[in-house]
């Protein structure tokens, strides 16, 4: 068998144990704008300016004529003349400092250099796992190199059109809950099934916007207790649904035990305040700012955190759903104990994402058949491909998929498949200081390419990282410790023990 037909062999071996299966997911409009606004029905007496032709809501701070954002002329009833100069995307980051910025400076200029924005430490973390020297500062500054010379190449052509789909400079996948805007519009405005839903901006991001990126099996989805599904398609559920649509984050999800904090009514932004997500140099949170009866009163203003004391107690104003809530303090002896040795998700996370193995496979070949169960991935470009180009009914789809940073088209496609995904067990090892960490293996990653001539220059290689791509991070589903947490810490420590001692051996 040819080194080509046996790395698609091995690779769907892997595939066919995760994401696949078929969707009659109609095609969402590529209406992404961040401006788009409903049109009048026609008349006679049309008025002139924007509002003359397009209806919208607009809230009070933002209650001002649309040439102020968007450009174009406001005193004609031309479309050809109004719409000369105009800006659709105003809120894009090519455009924000000029227009958002007007009245927001120092938010935009503050917001450009934060982790959100760049999404730096995410870039760094994988092209440093296969080799990369340099520390890039953005996302932007992603080398280009078309076909790829070396496994670097590869990565940040994975990158740029596979991974990244989850920053201000790309409106999302065409999934109901998904498309946003791009820029400030990627928090500030509210999109469903790839439409502006109001022209009312949001001064507080609600969790439907943090979760148009924070969806998958990434942090934010945790917090709602949803766990990716990778079964074939005769054991994908639900069945039936009384939802809008059978995936609208683009997979079926497990519905696991949610954090405690969204059970109670809290929104991802009673923690994670501007300052955290809109800066370049804020601290981030811990469990503790709230929790430790030492600590709360210092932190929670620097946090921007809203609170008042009742009756001895300390109460946080939810932003999700306006009501108090009571912030328990640590009162149980292991707290004491553990302190700077354990981190509290050690004990309190219910369960954990476990991904191992990531596979992933440019194929530049344009050959389906072999594919056709893999029609589930998460991407839509993808699947749209795959799935149109195996119908010969529908109109075939280039074999190409686009840089989610400048719309640019290349060829091939990024197929992904996992070796086993588990979350019941909660993996634990130490950071970089020693402290015992639920851990993940993000970085357990397998690149791979076949070229359009059939030529494989990469063959499963593997991230070159300690621990099985083992790396520290926090579950969001925090719950009760329960009877069993401290044999968790005694298992990981027995078992480090027993490696120490047949080391020494």
């Amino acid at each position: 068998m040819s080194m080509k037909h046996t790395l698609i062999a091995s690779l769907l071996c892997f595939f066919l144990c995760s994401c696949s299966g078929d969707s009659e997911e109609k095609q969402q409009q590529d209406d992404t704008s961040g401006a788009t606004v409903e049109k009048k029905e026609n008349t006679t007496d049309t008025q002139p300016g924007c509002k003359g032709c397009h209806s919208m809501e607009l809230d009070s701070s933002h209650d001002i004529q649309c040439t102020v954002c968007h450009s174009g002329k406001n005193n004609s009833t031309d479309k050809i003349s109004s719409h000369e100069g105009l800006i659709k995307r105003p809120a894009h980051p090519d455009n924000m400092a000029k227009t958002c910025g007007q009245c927001h400076r120092k938010q935009v200029e503050d917001t450009t250099h934060s982790l959100h924005f760049t999404v730096k430490n995410a870039v760094n973390r994988t092209r440093h796992a296969f080799g990369a020297k340099d520390t890039l500062q953005s996302l932007t500054d992603i080398p280009v190199l078309e076909p790829p010379e070396t496994v670097l190449n590869l990565v940040d052509d994975l990158l740029r059109r596979r991974c990244l789909r989850c920053h201000p400079y790309f409106s999302g996948d065409r999934y109901p809950a998904i498309v946003r805007g791009t820029g400030c519009a990627s928090c500030h405005l509210s999109f469903y099934e790839g439409k502006l839903t109001s022209h009312s901006f949001i001064k507080t991001p609600r969790d439907t916007q943090c979760l148009q990126c924070h969806y998958g099996n990434w942090v934010g989805a945790d917090y709602y207790g949803r766990y990716e599904h990778d079964m074939n398609d005769e054991y994908r559920t639900p069945y039936t649904t009384t939802n809008d649509y059978f995936r609208p984050f683009g997979v079926e999800f497990h519905q696991l035990r949610p954090d405690i904090h969204q059970q109670k009514g809290l929104a991802c932004v009673d923690c994670h305040g501007p300052k955290e997500l809109m800066s370049n140099n804020a601290s981030q949170i811990h469990c503790s700012d709230c929790h430790d009866s030492s600590l709360i009163v210092a932190l929670l203003p620097e946090l921007n955190i809203s609170y008042n004391k009742t009756n001895g107690s300390y109460m946080l104003l939810s932003s999700g759903d306006g009501r108090q809530h009571t912030i328990p303090f640590m009162k149980h002896p292991a707290h004491k104990k553990y302190n700077k040795q354990v981190g509290c998700q050690v004990c309190h996370a219910q369960w954990a994402f476990n991904d191992q193995g990531t596979h992933l496979l440019r194929n530049d070949l344009d050959e389906y058949e072999n594919f056709s169960r893999l029609t589930v991935q998460g991407s839509f470009e993808v699947e749209q491909i795959v799935k149109n180009n195996l119908d010969f009914d529908k109109k075939e789809l280039p074999h190409s998929m686009s840089d989610k940073i400048t719309g640019e088209q290349r060829p091939g496609l990024w197929y992904k498949g996992f070796e086993q995904r588990r979350w019941e067990q909660i993996t634990i090892g130490r950071d970089s200081n020693g402290r015992l960490q639920v851990m993940r293996p993000l970085l357990d990653l397998y690149l791979s390419w076949i070229d359009e001539e059939e030529d494989v220059h990469f063959n499963s290689i593997r991230a070159d990282t300690p621990d099985k791509g083992l790396v520290p991070y926090v579950p969001h589903t925090t719950g009760q410790a329960g009877l069993y947490y401290a044999d968790r810490i005694k298992k990981y420590l027995d078992s480090e023990n027993n490696a120490t001692q047949q080391h020494d051996k």
